[in-house]
């Protein structure tokens, strides 16, 4: 293509030209090109194009070349498009003179051209005070002579040029560089627009007799070499295009009479670059008429890439050239024989290269990221792929890869035509394949390096399936030529990376492929094997199309024989091999609810296999775990021999009494040292979504009341202390079985440790024996129908209020000595008490009384049969009597209800030193409501033992029943009649529902004999005493009598009547530290309390006094009312004084007291004092 660019003239009287000035001039106007910014709005076009830069070429009139040198249309832009006039002249009078008419010399030298525009510049000094303001006030009267005789067209063509001050100014070439381009666009569109009806007018006469298809080709090309020339890519490109269909129209009229042969061979045309126009004197053959078809198609590729490449568009150069290379090259196998042998192969092989070649050059001066990179690199990936193809052509046809897949795909249907007589002469001429012919090692290593090009592309494309595929053809090259291990390890390997991506027949093949070279290797069938095996029956499985897999011959068989191998296989590994999620095969349930065995403990579990594969798979068992709370795990069993194709059923069963409900977790399939396993918490195992959850499948098994059992509770009875070991009771019930021996363990959380060791019977009688270890407990020869209650002691674990404790039993039978049974259960035990205990003390001489207060602690209901206050060990000097008659026989305790217990406690030789203990004999409601449904439950069921297994089930819905409405509360905790409420059955027979809930409405009022009752044994200390102090505060008949009478045989006492009294304050040191000689006297404080609102105190309000065992202090006040009405009297404040000589922690220490107000609970009654008053009432005027 013409990479002519736009011409400019100019011209100026020969003197000026020569001049100094006219080359800085010139200088000057080169340092403003090329243009910027030009927007054309093209007359025949929709929309505006923007010519960011244009190149122009600045060359004196007298250079151009006539124009009527060539009559071949061209380029518009051979002519000039713009001519300039360069006026220096200052003076009106020489412009006049002769300026003037140099100007007409010049327009008349051109102006026969069309589409040519011109604009004079005229070039005036600067003048120094007025560059700053305006550059074009200078002598304007030269610049509108010269506008007034030549802009005759209403188009200023005229521009002033100061100078020098546009040498170093470009805002001074602001004017003269828009005119310019104005200009520019002015004739360039005449032109095209001209070129344009000569085109359309060439194109419309296309059906007449003599038109030329060359012809109209070398007339619409000048209109593309134009745009380019122009910077308009985009139109120019789409000239092009419009030739390309004009060109695929004349093709399919067949009318090829303008052209030569389709093709001409030439001495190099199957290695020269593809997109060189300079390698062929093209446009010469075009005129000529003796183009062929192969050189047309081509020119017009490679200027179509030539202006995607200046558009940066590359990728959609290699995309081109891709579709180009494989089309031309099908038709040029319709005439194959007519050209050198190989030719097709070595053109499309180094046609591909070459473009990729140029490319790259391109794409260095572009800078290529993100999405245009990977496209980019695709493309590229592409004809590398290509070219790689024609060396499966060419390798084939000598012999040097087989004809098979992968290297046979590239092998096109038409039969390959050898004539030799007419290729004798003929050949190839890229050096290259040309040294394959004679080197076999040289095409292996071409062949090599092609590939691992085209992978590298593909790679940093992001397309790894390309780029692994690529990888196959390697190991099928590396098969060919004997080198199986590398080929082994590249089959087994690419597998991996397709499956994630669901590439099953990519995945098949290559699986296929690496079965194959194992055979053909002779290597031992291993784990590796085995899982090449297995993947590739995965693939069969998941395969949606037959075609995915690669031996078309007899696929069953090929598969049986697999499979056979397969089972061989695994029995000779050495160790257990684990596969997951295999879907050849899978494990369904058909029940969600498993099966009690009748006459031994242990559970059976339907389930159903599905084997998808056309023959039989070898099995050796089956199993299915299933998980429950913390690790609890079961395993259903079964022996199989063999899995036929199809569904076929089997019942599993698990030796273990565990009960509850369970996740379908796992399954397993057991072929020798082959493990499939199948997991089924989750419905699939595609990527967790946010908005579908899909719930596990819940197995439900039934509690055998018959089976072996352990139960695990706090014991029955608990005693609180500092030396005292907390303990749980196990009890171990044998069911049906005779226990042969039972291990049990215990694990609790975190800080909790069982001492095993410590275990102990909790008061049993039984044949059975216990072995206690440091981590287990065993028990030994436990009869059927018994049971064993153990206490097994453990660590502190007031760090919790629940414990989580799992049990995990392993027992065998004497009837089945060899079947190790299992027993998994989890149990929640509180470690707090269920009831709050407070004490209050009130001390009275020697005798203490104490006051306990039972509170629940949960809001439940709690019985007590009774609370006794005792002494550990045996004090005969202190006796112990409780003063609250109980009303009822039991007590309930109630969350808004406590319980009172008042005990007195007399002690004649004072302080009791030794630890007393309060024994609560207790039980839950929730637990005797839960004993009276299991004992009638049992009782309905005897008469229909059938239906035992609904034991646990109607015991479970009537609790849930219970708990969902609380109004039987209260009617059962006064006369024990229990009405549930309403529920539902779960397939119990409805007479055994209706007959237990008559059962249940029966009054039973509760008895301290019916039911197991719950001791705890709470240690108290009587607390230490030094003073007890009783105040006293009497009123005296008179001020005179020290006769003490009653408060209701006093004389009236009025308000404000001064009143005596006596204050007595008695004290005792009984249950202080000392005791005998020992004691000593405190000095102690008495205040009388301050009652400002009902009494005045005269005398002694405060005063000190020694208090001894025993000893009395007495005073005399006078107490005054200040109203009338029933008073309570003041209370005295007995406080002790600071120990003389003792400290407590750096301070006095004080004796603690108590003091009892013994009028406490006495009134006086104040009457109103009598008297008379006068009032004085008027009654108004007139009267």
């Amino acid at each position: 293509m013409s990479t002519q660019r736009v011409i400019v003239t100019y011209s100026a009287p020969q003197s000026f030209l020569s001049s100094d000035q006219w080359k800085q001039i010139h200088s000057a106007l080169l340092s403003q090109l090329p243009l910027r910014n030009i927007h054309w709005k093209p007359q025949t076009r929709p929309s505006i194009r923007t010519i960011q830069e244009l190149e122009v070429q600045l060359i004196a009139l007298d250079g151009v070349r006539d124009e009527h040198a060539s009559q071949v249309p061209s380029t518009l832009l051979e002519r000039p498009l713009l001519n300039m006039y360069i006026v220096t002249c200052e003076d009106g009078d020489i412009y006049k003179a002769t300026v003037r008419k140099q100007i007409k010399d010049w327009l008349a030298s051109f102006g026969y051209r069309k589409n040519q525009e011109w604009i004079i510049v005229h070039v005036v000094r600067s003048d120094n005070r007025n560059v700053s303001t305006n550059f074009f006030q200078m002598k304007s009267n030269v610049l509108d002579r010269i506008r007034a005789d030549f802009n005759t067209d209403k188009r200023d063509r005229c521009v002033q040029l100061a100078w020098p001050t546009a040498k170093d100014n470009p805002v001074a070439w602001a004017e003269l560089l828009s005119k310019a381009k104005d200009s520019l666009l002015t004739a360039f569109d005449a032109a095209i627009s001209q070129r344009d009806d000569e085109v359309r007018r060439s194109e419309s006469q296309k059906s007449m007799p003599g038109w030329n298809f060359c012809t109209f080709f070398i007339l619409k090309e000048s209109l593309a070499s134009s745009f380019e020339g122009m910077y308009l890519f985009e139109d120019a490109l789409h000239q092009y295009d419009e030739l390309e269909q004009s060109f695929a129209h004349v093709l399919t009229e067949k009318n090829l009479s303008w052209f030569g042969t389709l093709i001409i061979p030439g001495a190099r045309d199957d290695s020269l670059p593809l997109l060189s126009v300079s390698k062929k004197p093209y446009r010469d053959l075009i005129v000529a008429n003796t183009v062929s078809v192969f050189d047309l198609r081509i020119y017009m590729l490679a200027q179509q890439c030539t202006l995607l490449g200046k558009m940066g568009k590359v990728a959609d150069v290699c995309r081109k050239v891709a579709v180009f290379l494989t089309s031309f090259g099908r038709r040029l196998r319709e005439i194959d024989v007519i050209l050198p042998q190989y030719f097709i192969e070595s053109w499309t092989y180094s046609s591909a290269l070459s473009v990729i070649e140029q490319t790259d050059a391109w794409a260095q001066g572009i800078k290529l990221e993100g999405p245009a990179l990977i496209q980019f690199s695709a493309c590229k990936a592409e004809l590398l792929e290509l070219a790689r193809h024609q060396l499966d052509v060419f390798g084939i046809r000598l012999d040097l890869l087989p004809s098979k897949p992968p290297f046979s795909i590239s092998l096109t249907n038409a039969p390959v035509a050898l004539a030799e007589d007419k290729r004798k002469s003929r050949t190839i001429s890229n050096s290259e394949l040309l040294r394959c012919l004679g080197d076999q090692s040289a095409f292996y290593d071409l062949y090599i390096g092609l590939t691992n090009r085209a992978i590298d592309a593909y790679v940093k494309a992001g397309r790894r399936k390309f780029a692994l595929r690529l990888h196959g053809s390697l190991a099928a090259l590396d098969v060919h030529r004997d080198r199986l291990s590398t080929a082994l390890q590249t089959y087994t390997s690419l597998p991996a990376h397709y499956a994630p991506h669901k590439w099953s027949s990519l995945e098949s093949y290559m699986l296929a492929q690496a079965i194959d070279v194992y055979a053909l290797s002779g290597a031992d069938r291993d784990k590796q094997w085995i899982n090449t095996a297995l993947s590739y029956l995965r693939s069969y499985v998941d395969s949606s199309s037959e075609r995915t897999l690669a031996h078309e011959d007899d696929k069953s068989v090929y598969i049986t024989k697999l499979v056979e191998s397969l089972g061989t296989a695994v029995d000779k590994l050495g160790e257990p091999f684990t596969h997951t999620e295999h879907p050849a095969l899978s494990i369904r349930l058909l029940s969600t609810a498993a099966e009690s065995a009748e006459d031994e403990d242990g559970s059976f579990l339907d389930v159903s296999v599905v084997n998808t594969l056309p023959c039989s798979f070898p099995a050796d068992e089956i199993c299915v775990a299933l998980t429950g709370r913390e690790s609890e795990r079961l395993e259903f069993r079964s022996p199989v021999k063999s899995l036929e194709p199809g569904t076929s059923n089997f019942r599993l069963f698990c030796p273990s009494s565990s009960w509850g409900t369970y996740i379908f977790d796992q399954s397993e399939l057991k072929i020798s040292n082959l493990h499939l396993q199948w997991s089924h918490r989750t419905a699939g195992k595609s990527k967790p979504s946010r908005t579908k959850h899909t719930a596990p499948t819940l197995i439900r098994l039934e509690k055998d009341v018959h089976a072996f059992d352990v139960r695990l509770k706090r014991p029955r009875s608990i005693e609180l202390g500092r030396d005292v070991t907390s303990n749980l009771l196990l009890t171990v019930s044998s069911g049906r079985n005779h226990i042969s021996k039972a291990t049990l363990k215990l694990s609790g959380p975190t800080g909790v440790n069982f001492l095993f060791k410590k275990s102990v019977l909790d008061g049993n009688e039984s044949s059975a024996s216990l072995i206690c270890a440091d981590d287990c407990i065993a028990v030994l020869d436990l009869p059927e129908n018994s049971e064993l209650s153990i206490l097994v002691p453990h660590s502190d674990a007031s760090a919790y209020n629940i414990m989580q404790i799992n049990i995990t039993v392993t027992y065998s039978t004497t009837k089945e000595p060899a079947v190790n049974r299992s027993l998994l259960q989890s149990s929640r035990v509180p470690t707090s008490l269920p009831v709050a205990v407070n004490v209050q003390d009130f001390f009275r001489g020697e005798r203490l009384f104490q006051r306990f207060t039972i509170s629940t602690t949960a809001l439940q209901y709690i019985r007590v049969s009774s609370a006794t206050y005792e002494t550990v060990e045996d004090q005969n000097d202190l006796s112990i009597s409780g003063t609250l008659t109980q009303k009822s026989e039991i007590t309930t305790i109630t969350p808004s209800r406590p319980a009172h217990f008042l005990f007195q406690l007399a002690s004649p030789h004072g302080r009791v030193l030794d630890t007393l203990r309060l024994c609560i004999k207790y039980r839950m409601l929730r637990d005797e409501v839960e004993d009276v449904l299991e004992h009638t439950v049992d009782e309905a069921l005897k008469e229909l033992p059938q239906h035992h297994t609904d034991r646990s089930r109607l015991i479970s819905h009537m609790i849930q029943a219970l708990e969902s409405n609380s109004d039987w509360v209260d009617l059962y905790s006064i006369t024990g009649e229990l009405k549930v409420p309403p529920f539902n059955g779960d397939g119990a027979p409805p007479e055994i529902v209706s007959r237990i809930r008559e059962v249940l409405a029966k009054s039973r009022p509760p008895g301290v004999n019916s039911g197991s009752w719950r001791e705890i044994r709470i240690p108290v200390d009587v607390p230490l005493m030094n003073i007890l102090a009783a105040a006293r505060l009497r009123i005296l008949t008179s001020p005179f009598s020290e006769e003490v009478v009653p408060t209701d045989q006093l004389p009236p006492l009025y308000a404000g009547q001064p009143i005596s009294a006596v204050l007595s304050i008695q004290t005792s040191l009984h249950w202080g530290t000392r005791s005998g000689a020992g004691r000593r006297p405190y000095r102690m404080r008495f205040d009388i309390e301050e009652m400002v609102r009902d009494w005045l105190v005269s005398g002694p309000k405060r005063g000190d006094f020694e208090a001894e065992d025993g000893s009395t202090y007495t005073a005399s006040v006078t107490l005054i009312a200040l109203h009338y009405g029933e008073l309570s009297l003041p209370k005295v404040i007995v406080s002790p004084m600071p120990l003389a000589g003792e400290m407590t922690m750096g301070s006095l220490s004080l004796p603690n007291i108590e003091t009892h107000q013994v009028h406490g609970a006495e009134k006086v009654l104040i009457l109103p004092r009598g008297g008379r008053s006068t009032f004085i009432v008027g009654m108004g005027e007139g009267l």
